[in-house]
């Protein structure tokens, strides 16, 4: 999930340690997330805070067994964009952003994510993750479940050093990300609307990490609960539309663009917003019936029906209407930080706003 918009951290400038590479943030990075920071205090913050969380990051994934600590590195050295502790270190700007407890708190936060993508490579079968084998195709499904289930572990020790109000939250953040996951594999039931229950999909895998890691970093930088609520609802409102826009960069960008080959998602049969708007239109002309047709076979796994479905999907109505859902959420999510103070720090937040609205246009 929402995890092709920024450059591994191995292809980012850095020094080597004993733990290997270690990826050092950079304003490169905030570019590729469209993210505008004008204040050069507030830019000098956030770097020097995710410099700190990549230190940590390693250090907490150690163990006396090597080949433990081998494993669970893996998917921190292969980098990644460390969106959620970019939300931490954004939050804990309208407060102090120095506090002591801002970095383990953005730790606890990838972690957590990291231990779902373990869990999710199995799940899904997955051969590669950020450009590296992914860990069950390098060792086997159970050590990956393992290790997963270590990382999580460890995240959950370093919340309670944060208190027990992060522990609650850490645990209840984590179980929206499980009935996520079982209503994802499940699937909609007889009368369920299955745009609502993709929506909820999303807002329960994607959401609801993004939403806390923005919480954590109003809470531990010390922000006024009512700023802190308001990076809540952010968070999860603008961690939807980047998974959202993800969607629609599937069917409507060239790979360049997405980092992938466009129509994965379609030759595995994954029925993504655009897909599901299709399947529900009753337009009547033929392109439209066509495509509802061919939606309705399964994975499209036959190049022919691939390439025609996408041609179909990228001209159609229901490509235009996923467009205006992605922008009404890019736009909620700037509604709720109306709370919040105006300075760089907001500013920036809003920059996150314009871009996902525009990256798919």
């Amino acid at each position: 999930m929402v995890d092709s918009v920024v450059k591994p951290a191995g292809e980012r400038s850095g020094a080597s340690g004993s733990g290997g590479r270690r990826g050092r943030a950079s304003t490169s990075q905030f570019g590729a997330l469209g993210l505008n920071l004008s204040d050069p205090r507030v830019e000098a913050s956030v770097l020097g805070l995710l410099d700190t969380v990549e230190v940590e990051l390693r250090a907490s994934v150690s163990s006396a067994d090597p080949f433990v600590t081998e494993a669970a590195r893996h998917l921190v050295e292969a980098g990644g964009k460390r969106f959620r502790p970019l939300l931490v270190a954004l939050g804990a700007q309208f407060g102090d952003p120095t506090g002591a407890q801002v970095v383990p708190a953005a730790v606890v936060m990838e972690l957590t994510h990291l231990a779902t993508l373990y869990h999710d490579d199995v799940m899904d079968e997955a051969a590669v993750r950020r450009g590296a084998p992914s860990a069950n195709s390098r060792w086997t499904n159970s050590v990956a479940i393992l290790v997963g289930d270590y990382l999580f572990a460890r995240a959950a020790d370093i919340a309670a050093d944060l208190g027990p109000e992060a522990v609650r939250l850490q645990a209840r953040t984590f179980a929206r990300l499980v009935h996520g996951q079982i209503a994802e594999t499940v699937g909609p039931r007889a009368d369920d609307d299955p745009v609502a229950h993709y929506l909820n999909v999303i807002a329960e895998k994607t959401g609801s990490l993004i939403a806390t890691s923005a919480r954590f970093g109003g809470m531990f930088g010390g922000a006024a609960p009512e700023h802190v609520e308001a990076l809540a609802g952010y968070g999860e409102t603008i961690g939807v539309a980047f998974q959202l826009s993800d969607d629609l960069l599937d069917i409507a960008s060239e790979s360049v663009q997405s980092g992938k080959t466009p129509g994965t998602d379609l030759r595995e049969g994954v029925p993504t917003l655009p897909v599901l708007y299709a399947r529900e239109a009753d337009d009547s002309d033929a392109s439209s019936v066509r495509l509802r047709e061919i939606l309705a076979t399964g994975p499209l796994t036959d190049d022919a029906l691939h390439a025609e479905a996408l041609g179909l999907l990228r001209e159609s109505p229901a490509l235009k209407r996923a467009r205006e859902t992605v922008r009404s959420y890019a736009e909620e999510a700037r509604a709720q930080l109306a709370p919040l103070p105006h300075g760089p720090s907001r500013s920036a937040l809003e920059s996150l706003c314009d871009y996902i609205a525009d990256r798919t246009s």
